[in-house]
């Protein structure tokens, strides 16, 4: 009994399909190019208006938690969020290094600039081998991460979008350059308010001669500067984090007494030196801007109970 004959595709006829496809994608690539740069600003327009309001999944954090045992897709899921907090880091790192290298064309006059409280850069020595390059690296550093900031606080906001609901999302966007206002306020407080009281204290204490070096000098502004600029933040993050319900203002009220522990450990730990003096000019503007995160608090849990009357239980009275 003879078998049917199989249906084997021709090849000479596959090849010129082929040929032909190829040569219509080559004709048709400046065109569809075209197109596509035309079409670019309104895609991505539409893209943003989608990102900006879709819902997130509503689920529960405890049962997100739980869930991570009993289901691989969950666990597949939170692995798919580590990559993409690395692939946010990875950028954020790009950027900085970038930010450092636009920094080294600006990095001596700038170092001139901080220099300006002791008498310029001439007044300062160098003890070690390494101590100008390592100074010089680390004022880049700090100039490349400030100038930096608003992608680094853009990237943050990405990475946290879309697990917030539309409105919360649309209005953290507006958070990034307030949060650049308030890290640039800290680093512009730190330099021309606590700087000019701290160092004549400092210099002044007994009648030893003053001969700082230049890591001992900047060590001590970068430092403050760096981490007071952070700081600034927290009454952003409170409100920020008060307006989607994770914090309560009446919690941070009753609280202050352990908040002021906390920040004098914070200021010691941030301070280079060990006098109480200049931990006690760190500790003012922090405990200042505690309290003032209390208030904004306030403002938020007030704004997030009248737009959602039915989620927000009325607050007991409790004293302070």
């Amino acid at each position: 009994m003879s078998r049917p004959p199989l249906n084997l595709p021709n090849p000479t006829l596959t090849n010129m399909t082929n040929f032909f496809k190829l040569l219509w994608r080559v004709i048709t690539f400046p065109f569809v190019l075209i197109f596509k740069i035309i079409t670019f600003p309104f895609r991505a327009i539409r893209n943003i208006y989608q990102f900006l309001n879709e819902d997130p999944e509503d689920r529960p954090l405890m049962d997100t938690f739980s869930s991570l045992v009993t289901e691989a897709q969950t666990r597949e899921s939170l692995w798919q969020h580590v990559e993409e907090l690395r692939a946010h880091l990875l950028r954020i790192v790009i950027v900085v290094a970038l930010g450092v290298g636009i920094s080294f064309y600006f990095t001596i006059p700038l170092m001139e600039y901080l220099t300006i409280p002791v008498g310029g850069l001439e007044k300062l020595q160098a003890i070690q081998v390494t101590e100008e390059i390592g100074v010089y690296m680390r004022v880049a550093l700090t100039s490349g991460i400030t100038i930096t900031f608003p992608y680094i606080a853009f990237e943050v906001w990405m990475f946290a979008a879309p697990g917030l609901k539309p409105k919360e999302r649309k209005f953290s966007l507006i958070g990034i350059p307030l949060a650049t206002i308030l890290f640039l306020s800290g680093m512009a407080f730190t330099f021309y308010i606590l700087l000019p009281t701290a160092l004549p204290f400092l210099g002044g204490f007994t009648k030893i001669s003053q001969n700082w070096t230049a890591g001992e000098y900047f060590g001590f502004i970068m430092s403050l500067m760096f981490w007071l600029g952070a700081f600034f933040e927290f009454p952003l993050i409170v409100y920020f984090l008060t307006s989607i319900g994770i914090v309560k203002p009446a919690i941070l009220a009753q609280q202050w007494r352990l908040a002021l522990v906390i920040i004098a450990i914070i200021a010691a730990a941030i301070t280079p030196t060990i006098d109480a003096a200049t931990m006690a000019l760190v500790m003012l503007p922090m405990s200042l801007l505690y309290f003032l995160s209390i208030g904004l608090s306030y403002i938020a849990y007030a704004g997030r109970r009248r737009s959602n009357p039915e989620s927000e239980p009325a607050e007991e009275n409790t004293s302070v």
